[in-house]
């Protein structure tokens, strides 16, 4: 698994970089999606694409990220577990680390947007999207720590995925990132979700 997200996101890296042929797949994307969004009309799913892409600011999804450590930190407590406050520093990691990976990263690709706009002296690209990346490490991280004190794992996997989900959709459908800027913030927090599981102790263990 680990070793499938970097190729993909080292590939998908190079093609943005050198102007590659998979690049066509962003268009094809986007051409498609014009063409369903101009179809259907529909402010329902317009509202839901918008509320989902914003699923991935900064507000709301570190203070979600930083509750999510917090209650986990008082049922790693109720658990027992010895260093029960290691939630908390996690999540703290978690939401230092978005800027780490996103913003150099921006900065170096310096990829225009879909609405094909110049980028503005001193101002990032759109490659990685940020607000894929800090939905899915937001979220994803917050329901790994509750799901180490919770018997229903895969209900916390499949909300956090249908988030990641959502919120790439979302972006897409509202004309804000490129597919390939939204897959590479999947592959970014997949990473960091997989590091972390490897990492994180049971808090019975702990």
């Amino acid at each position: 698994m680990p070793l499938v997200l970097v190729v993909l996101l080292v590939l998908v890296s190079w093609q943005v970089a050198a102007h590659g042929p998979l690049l066509g797949l962003d268009r094809a994307v986007r051409h498609a999606t014009a063409r369903l969004r101009d179809g259907l009309r529909d402010p329902l799913v317009t509202g839901a694409a918008h509320a989902f892409s914003d699923l991935g600011s900064t507000v709301p999804a570190i203070p979600l990220l930083f509750g999510g450590g917090a209650l986990a930190a008082w049922r790693w407590r109720r658990a027992g577990a010895l260093r029960w406050w290691l939630p908390v520093p996690v999540a703290v990691l978690a939401a230092v680390l978005i800027p780490l990976l996103v913003v150099p990263a921006k900065a170096w690709f310096a990829r225009p947007g879909p609405l094909g706009l110049p980028l503005a002296p001193g101002s990032w690209g759109w490659y990685p999207s940020g607000h894929t990346t800090t939905a899915c490490v937001s979220y994803g991280v917050a329901a790994l720590l509750l799901a180490r004190t919770a018997g229903r794992v895969g209900w916390w996997a499949a909300g956090a995925a249908v988030l990641w989900l959502g919120v790439g959709w979302g972006l897409v459908w509202c004309d804000y990132h490129w597919f390939l800027d939204v897959l590479a913030g999947w592959c970014l927090a997949g990473l960091v979700l997989w590091c972390l599981n490897r990492w994180l102790p049971h808090p019975g263990r702990s």
